[in-house]
């Protein structure tokens, strides 16, 4: 059972204790400060905040004790003076960090981290953080320049799957840029976002897997080739070769949305929270909802119950719907700073609280 529960919001990171039935909500971290992504890393119990100063720029944090040390930050090399890369719309394409938007652990050497980045780079630390390294195989990769922006005017990098068997194998999720796949540790890739579709792109353009956008994927710890993806145009996952993925077609209110989480042990098993999609993006009719699959995507039940019904605006950012260890215990935040958790697998929710600042992100320390 997951005692601690980290929560990024717009005003800061919280850090959430649970008590029996209650979670106790400390006082925030970096107070006022938009934070995009945290980590507790399970290896020496640091913690780590990426911060958006907006105009003063990207931060990162780390706490180990009391206190909150600065870190590198990513960077990305220049081109020489007068070049300018562009994408396939003649576009340039920035080098310019703008949110760390993704954090996780590499466990192939003590305190070795990964990173995902707007606009669009992957990134290794060796030392906590201190300094970065731009994985260039991925960033020179030519069909880059077919990537674009999704919600933001940059591509990005929104989720690293470290394999539990073998952290040699990594997969990351590109908005918008497919899903790409390296088996030698960063060395070489290869995009597998075969049989994803692109409804927005032009009909001889929609299963270009260079334009496709995952907003989130979710791994399956036990069943490591078992990836789930919440997509613009619905959710999918992948077939048992682990590097095509199938269309999920289930009745549901909605297969639009930006969250999804997988079971860690059940591999037909998994968490989405739908909404209304484009230029809308607010819960279908008014009423916050989470799906849940637990025969592979041939159906959705929708759970509901201790969730607002009428009149709700919550929506669930990519990395807002996360589950334990234990496969059993839930949490959700919203952009409306709700916060829900469930103890019995999405059946039923608990409100935390309703008050926080906007929602980025949710996670459990296991």
């Amino acid at each position: 059972m997951s005692k601690e529960l980290l929560v990024a919001t717009r005003k800061g990171l919280f850090v959430l204790r649970r008590k029996g039935r209650r979670w106790k909500i400390e006082e925030p971290a970096f107070r006022g400060v938009p934070t995009s992504i945290c980590l507790r890393d399970p290896r020496d119990g640091a913690l780590y905040a990426a911060l958006d100063h907006g105009h003063f720029g990207v931060k990162l944090h780390r706490q180990r004790g009391e206190q909150w040390e600065p870190l590198g930050v990513p960077s990305y090399p220049q081109l020489p003076e007068g070049r300018v890369e562009t994408d396939r719309m003649g576009r340039p394409l920035p080098r310019k960090l703008r949110l760390i938007w993704s954090l996780e652990i590499d466990p192939r050497a003590e305190n070795a981290l990964w990173c995902g980045t707007i606009p669009g780079g992957l990134f290794h630390s060796a030392d906590g953080g201190k300094s970065w390294q731009l994985v260039e195989s991925l960033w020179n990769a030519p069909e880059r320049a077919e990537w674009f922006g999704g919600g933001y005017d940059a591509p990005g990098i929104h989720s690293v799957l470290v394999d539990p068997r073998d952290a040699m194998r990594l997969v990351v999720g590109v908005s918008c840029g497919g899903v790409w796949r390296s088996d030698d540790g960063g060395a070489s890739w290869r995009n597998i976002a075969q049989g994803m579709r692109a409804e927005f792109a032009p009909e001889e353009q929609q299963f270009n897997p260079n334009i496709q956008d995952p907003h989130r994927l979710a791994q399956c710890a036990a069943r490591p080739a078992r990836i789930w993806a919440q997509h613009h145009n619905g959710i999918f996952r992948t077939q048992k070769d682990g590097t095509t993925w199938k269309e999920m077609k289930a009745k549901a209110p909605s297969r639009f949305g930006f969250a999804v989480a997988a079971h860690p042990s059940d591999p037909d098993t998994a968490w989405f929270a739908p909404a209304q999609k484009d230029e809308c993006r607010v819960p279908v009719d008014g009423k916050v909802l989470v799906l849940r699959t637990r025969d592979g995507g041939k159906s959705f039940e929708v759970l509901k119950k201790g969730l607002p019904q009428e009149h709700a605006y919550d929506l669930i950012y990519r990395h807002g719907l996360e589950v334990a260890a234990d496969g059993e215990t839930l949490a959700m935040g919203s952009t409306t700073g709700s916060l829900w958790w469930s103890d019995d697998a999405g059946d039923s929710w608990r409100t935390i609280s309703e008050h926080l600042p906007p929602i980025f992100a949710v996670r459990f320390v296991n």
